[in-house]
């Protein structure tokens, strides 16, 4: 940690970015000795964007996120651009990647997918209420990084059209992203043969005390739906007041201790394999193509790769490792004809799904994101077959770019 101290106390100082620091915080260092020196760097130098914007990715990997999006918005009103360098001496390809305000999971993680390639990146933020800016640096490829959300939308719709009037070609189109709504998924998925979405509703917290109450009918907002049921507020993440309601009962209590005016509710879906644990998938769908990400087995069913228990069982990794090894010619198989149709229907080069098998084989989605964390920040002695997988995701990635600017050269 000491040698980021030392780079993040310097005026001026190149952005460290957020990969760096998201792999110190994943290894479980001390964050405070770095973010005391980048706010006094900030107080120093009001106008050093870079230790704006990197004090705030520090302090939202510190948990401190309503700060952190506070010193965010300054940086992005100093200064909306930032630069990270390619690793190599002379970049390969340069990317123009269109930012949105927000936590870390409100835009591609663009920067664990690039991370030790010739790609270099020009991050440009945008906000509704900023018009876009007259100039930008010269690229080969714009992406756009921006994620679905209620808050996103509105930036999204100020983006629709860009590829059409863009000199340079343009991956993941905002009009696409905008679907990527749980909802707005379920919709575009509805009918495809061999794929299980529960219909997703969303509904106020007047609504869904009613229905606590007994008061409403269930009905009216997932026909033929009974319980149980999965309720989460609207633009969550990482399971945060994610829950599984047994009885209208449940929903009462529900509403009692979650502050939020908002939810998605959808069918629960028991998808517990033979031997009674949960098994969750996370792929990359890269031009068409699966690519599998990690791979968690846990005995409840809202499993999350942190609180899954991987790295306290071995024969967890084994599963993991030996899924990873065979993915290409097992899931990818199974489940092509699936894939292959949602990749039709979302449209986008670039996206993640969380998924899972139902005992009835079919490919049950749980999301549709352009944001999902994505890396190779795995302890490599725990979880040897981890990096080998994840290249074959930035490969991709990175030949994914090389297409997009072939398909449309450079004017």
């Amino acid at each position: 940690m000491s040698d980021l101290i030392e780079a993040a106390a310097i005026p001026y100082a190149p952005l460290i970015g957020v990969a760096p620091l998201m792999r110190r915080a994943f290894l479980k260092e001390d964050l405070a000795p770095l973010a005391a020196a980048l706010v006094k760097r900030a107080q120093a130098h009001p106008d050093d964007a870079n230790a704006y914007l990197d004090c705030s990715t520090v302090l939202q990997l510190s948990g401190d996120r309503d700060i952190a999006l506070a010193v965010q918005a300054q940086a992005i009103q100093i200064q909306p651009l930032y630069n990270r360098p390619a690793s190599t001496a002379t970049p390969g390809l340069r990317l123009l990647v269109l930012m949105g305000p927000g936590d870390l999971m409100s835009n591609t993680p663009i920067e664990f997918l690039v991370e030790d390639s010739d790609v270099a990146l020009e991050l440009l933020y945008l906000t509704v209420d900023t018009p876009f800016p007259d100039n930008v640096p010269d690229h080969d490829v714009m992406l756009v990084a921006v994620a679905e959300s209620d808050s996103n939308q509105p930036l999204l719709q100020s983006l629709y059209g860009i590829a059409d009037v863009w000199p340079r070609p343009v991956v993941n189109l905002p009009e696409r992203i905008a679907v990527l709504s749980r909802d707005g998924v379920c919709a575009a998925l509805a009918g495809i043969a061999g794929v299980d979405m529960p219909v997703t509703a969303r509904i106020d917290r007047a609504a869904l005390a009613a229905l606590g109450a007994g008061a409403g009918r269930l009905d009216d907002f997932l026909p033929g739906d009974a319980f149980p049921l999965i309720v989460r507020p609207t633009g969550s993440h990482a399971g945060t007041n994610l829950d599984r309601m047994a009885t209208a009962g449940d929903l009462a209590d529900y509403v009692a201790r979650v502050d939020a005016e908002r939810f998605y509710i959808s069918r629960f879906v028991d998808y517990r394999s033979a031997d009674g644990l949960f098994r969750k998938y996370r792929i990359a769908l890269i031009e068409g193509r699966a690519f599998v990400c990690h791979y968690a087995v846990s005995a409840h069913w809202m499993i999350h790769y942190l609180n899954a228990g991987m790295s306290e069982s071995a024969e967890k990794r084994a599963e993991e490792a030996a899924c990873m090894a065979s993915f290409d010619q097992t899931f990818a198989v199974r489940h092509a004809d699936a894939l292959r149709a949602i990749d039709q229907r979302m449209g986008l080069p670039y996206v993640g799904i969380d998924c899972a098998e139902t005992l009835a084989g079919d490919l049950l989605i749980f999301e549709v994101d352009n944001a999902m964390i994505v890396h190779a920040m795995d302890d490599e002695a725990m979880y040897p077959y981890k990096k080998p997988a994840m290249q074959k995701v930035f490969t991709a990635f990175r030949q994914m770019l090389e297409h997009a600017r072939v398909a449309t050269p450079a004017n």
